[in-house]
C-alpha cells in the first residue's frame, strides 16, 4: 500500500501530524499499537497551564484538534496567573479523559485521507539511501516518501514500581521493541530519559468533605477559538496537603525507590519532580499541594496531581493514608517511573525532518520532551513540513518572535538537553508578543496559505480578527467627557480627574482601568463587543508602548536570522573559531547565524567571526534571504 506520509505512533503527536498532512491534501497512513489508546493521556487528565495553553492556542489556529477536543470533553476550566501581566497569564482545562481520547479517535477515523491501522513498526525500508516506507512486526509493508516517528515513551519502554521492573510503554500496554535499535545501526544518537506518573485513586474512599473545593470558573472563555461556549456541565477539583508525617513516611521508604536505590540511571524532569524527589530536595517545607481532579464523568477514578512516584505499592499506599481526607484511601492504579530511549534533536533541521535521512521526521516525548501540548506541537510541525515536502515546497519554520511553537524547536534543534524539555515562558524572550489572546493575529496568514483549515473556520478567525480591527478603531473615535461620576470614578481608582476630554484608548491606558470601569463609562459601545474583544484589545493598548519597544529590538535582531548558513557549510575550515565551537557548529549545523548564537557554548566572539565570513561571502552570492 502507498502512502504521501507514514506516521509510527498515535498519541498526541501523530494524531496533529496525522491530521495536518491529510487535510493538506496527503494521503496519510497512522499506525499505532493500540488503536483504542489514540491521544491516551498518560499522565494529567488537563490541556494548556502555564507556558502550555499558548502552544495549545497556537496549536488550535494552525487547524490542530488540541484545542477544541479539550473544549468537547471539558471538566473544569481555571484561568492561571490571573493577577499577573497577559503575557503570562494562562488557560487550563481538566478533561475527561476518556471523553478525549474517544473523541480524538473519531475524528481520526473520519478525517479525509487518513487512514488508521493497528500495527507495530519494527524497521525502516530504504531504496538505496533514500527511505521509502516501513515494515511492521509482523511483516506487513507499507511505502511512503515521507516517515514520521512520534512513539512518545514507548521505544524499549520500561516501568519501576519499587524494586519490580517490566517492560512497559505505559503501565498495562507493552513496550515498542525493534525499532530503537534498528534507528542505532542508522547512526541516529539514542540515548535514555525517565518521567513518572501519579496514583489514581477510588473516589469513594477519599472524604472530600475534608478538602478545599476549586469550583470551575465560568467566565474562563473555551480553549479553541471555535468553541462556541463552555460546557454546562463542568465540575468542582480539590485542594489537598502532604504533612510531616507524610514526608517521614516517604523519607523511611527511600531505601526502596529505584530513583534512591540505583535502579534508575536516567534523568527525569527538573520541572515535575517526584514526591521523593519533592521531600529530599526541599526538605525545609513541611507540605505540599495535591490537585484531586476526576478523571471522567463515567469513573470513579481519582488523579492525585502532585505525588508522581515510583515507590512499591504498600509504601504508596502507607503515605497517601496520612493525608487529610485519604485515611481509607484504595489505589486503583499505582503510580509508576518509565525509563525510555529518545533522540538527541540536535540531528534535527529545524522542520522536524532527520538530516542525514531526508524524510525521516521526529516529534514529540521521543524528541526528549515532556507534555502533551509540547508534543501535540512538534507533531502539527512535522505533518506540515512532511505535507510541503510531499508538494515540493519549502518547510514551515516559526521564529521564535512569532510562536511559543517557534522557541520550542529552536531550543530542541540547537541545544542539547539533558533532562526532558519543558516548556516555560522564561524560555520565551519575546514571551508579550507571544500571549494566549493573540495566536489568531500572529499565525492565520500561515494556517490560510497551507489549507490548514476548512473555508468556515477561516471565516470564524476572520470575523474575530474584524472585530477586533473593529474596537480598536471605535476606542479612538470614542471620548470621555468629565463629570463628576467619571472623576469620582477615576479618583478610586488612584487617578487623576479628568479636565477635558479624553479617547477610551487613552484611558485605557492608566493603570486600574479594567471591564468594569469600562462598562460603566462607555456602557453602549462595551455592549457591542464580547468580553474577550475587550479583553485582547486592552492588552493590545495597555501594553503597546512595551510591544514597540519589542518590535524594535526584534528587528534589530532579523539580520542574525536572515542571514543563512548554507548547508554542508564547513565549520572546521574557520581557524578563528575555537576547537570547541567547530565542533559544536558542525555537530549541530544551524541553519542561521541567530541559532547559531543561541547553541550552548557559542560565544559572542565566535558569533562575530562566523558573521564577518558569511557576510563577505552574501557579497559575492546569496547567503542572506531577503
Amino acid at each position: 500500500m502507498n502512502f504521501d506520509v507514514i506516521v509510527v505512533g498515535a498519541g498526541h503527536a501523530g494524531v496533529e501530524a496525522a491530521r495536518a498532512a491529510s487535510q493538506m491534501g496527503c494521503q496519510v497512513l497512522l499506525l499505532t499499537m493500540n488503536a483504542d489508546q489514540i491521544a491516551a493521556m498518560s499522565c494529567n487528565p488537563a490541556i494548556g497551564g502555564l507556558s502550555k495553553s499558548q502552544i495549545a492556542k497556537e496549536i488550535d489556529i494552525l487547524g490542530g484538534w488540541m484545542a477544541r477536543v479539550a473544549d468537547e470533553s471539558a471538566y473544569q476550566y481555571r484561568v492561571l496567573n490571573e493577577r499577573k501581566g497577559p503575557a503570562v497569564q494562562a488557560t487550563r482545562v481538566q478533561v475527561d479523559r476518556h471523553e478525549y481520547r474517544q473523541i480524538m479517535k473519531f475524528r481520526v477515523e473520519n478525517q479525509s485521507g487518513l487512514l488508521l491501522k493497528q500495527a507495530q513498526v519494527a524497521r525502516l525500508l530504504f531504496e538505496g539511501s533514500k527511505i521509502k516506507g516501513i515494515e511492521t512486526s509482523i511483516g506487513q509493508k507499507f511505502f511512503a516518501r515521507q516517515i514520521i516517528i512520534t512513539t512518545g515513551t514507548f521505544m524499549n519502554g520500561k516501568a519501576h514500581i519499587g524494586r519490580q521492573s517490566f517492560a512497559s510503554g505505559r503501565a498495562g500496554e507493552p513496550p515498542s521493541l525493534g525499532l530503537s535499535d534498528f534507528l542505532k545501526t542508522l547512526g541516529i544518537k539514542i540515548s535514555r530519559f525517565k518521567t513518572g506518573t501519579v496514583p489514581r485513586v477510588d473516589a469513594r474512599s477519599v472524604d472530600f468533605s475534608r478538602m478545599e473545593r476549586q469550583e470551575s470558573q465560568t467566565s474562563c472563555a473555551p480553549l479553541s477559538i471555535f468553541s462556541e461556549k463552555l460546557r454546562p456541565d463542568l465540575r468542582a477539583a480539590y485542594l489537598a496537603y502532604t504533612n510531616p508525617k507524610t514526608h517521614e513516611t516517604i523519607r523511611a521508604s527511600l531505601d526502596q525507590s529505584p530513583l534512591y536505590s540505583g535502579i534508575i540511571e536516567s534523568r527525569g524532569p527538573r520541572y515535575c519532580p517526584s514526591v521523593e524527589d519533592k521531600i529530599v530536595r526541599f526538605a525545609d517545607k513541611d507540605r505540599h499541594q495535591l490537585f484531586l481532579e476526576r478523571e471522567g464523568r463515567w469513573t470513579n477514578e481519582v488523579y492525585v496531581g502532585g505525588v508522581s512516584t515510583s515507590l512499591p505499592y504498600d509504601c504508596q499506599l502507607e503515605f497517601l493514608r496520612t493525608i487529610e481526607g485519604l485515611e481509607s484511601v484504595e489505589i486503583i492504579r499505582p503510580g509508576y517511573a518509565i525509563e525510555y530511549d529518545y533522540i538527541d534533536a540536535t540531528q534535527l533541521l529545524p522542520s522536524l525532518e532527520m538530516k542525514e535521512v531526508p524524510g525521516l521526521y521526529f516529534a514529540g516525548q521521543v524528541n526528549g520532551t515532556s507534555g502533551y501540548e509540547e508534543a501535540g506541537a512538534q507533531g502539527l510541525m512535522a505533518g506540515i513540513n512532511s505535507g510541503l515536502k510531499n508538494f515540493e515546497k519549502e518547510p514551515l519554520i516559526l521564529k521564535r518572535s512569532e510562536a511559543y511553537i517557534g522557541v520550542l524547536i529552536d531550543d530542541l534543534v540547537s541545544k542539547t538537553t539533558n533532562e526532558p524539555y519543558r516548556m516555560l515562558s522564561s524560555r520565551a524572550e519575546w514571551r508579550l508578543l507571544l500571549r494566549e489572546d493573540n495566536a489568531e493575529q500572529r499565525l492565520y496568514s500561515y494556517a490560510k496559505r497551507n489549507k490548514l483549515l476548512s473555508l468556515s473556520d477561516e471565516q470564524k478567525i476572520e470575523a474575530v480578527l474584524d472585530e477586533r480591527e473593529k474596537l480598536h478603531s471605535k476606542i479612538k473615535l470614542t471620548r470621555v467627557l468629565p463629570s463628576q461620576v467619571i472623576n469620582s470614578r477615576l479618583a478610586a481608582v488612584g487617578q487623576n480627574e479628568l479636565k477635558s476630554g479624553i479617547s477610551v484608548h487613552e484611558l485605557l491606558k492608566r493603570p486600574g482601568f479594567e471591564l468594569p470601569e469600562i462598562e460603566m463609562l462607555v456602557p453602549l459601545l462595551f455592549a457591542e463587543h464580547a468580553q474577550q474583544d475587550w479583553k485582547r484589545v486592552m492588552s493590545d493598548v495597555k501594553y503597546e508602548g512595551y510591544i514597540r519597544q519589542c518590535e524594535s529590538q526584534l528587528k534589530q535582531m532579523e539580520r542574525l536570522e536572515r542571514l543563512k548558513i548554507p548547508l554542508g557549510f564547513n565549520f572546521s575550515a574557520l581557524k578563528a573559531l575555537p576547537i570547541e565551537a567547530r565542533e559544536k557548529l558542525t555537530q549541530i549545523r544551524p541553519a542561521t547565524l541567530g541559532q547559531a548564537g543561541r547553541i550552548s557554548g557559542i560565544t559572542p566572539a565566535s558569533i562575530s567571526v562566523l558573521a564577518i565570513h558569511l557576510s563577505k561571502a552574501s557579497d559575492k552570492g546569496a547567503c542572506v534571504n531577503e
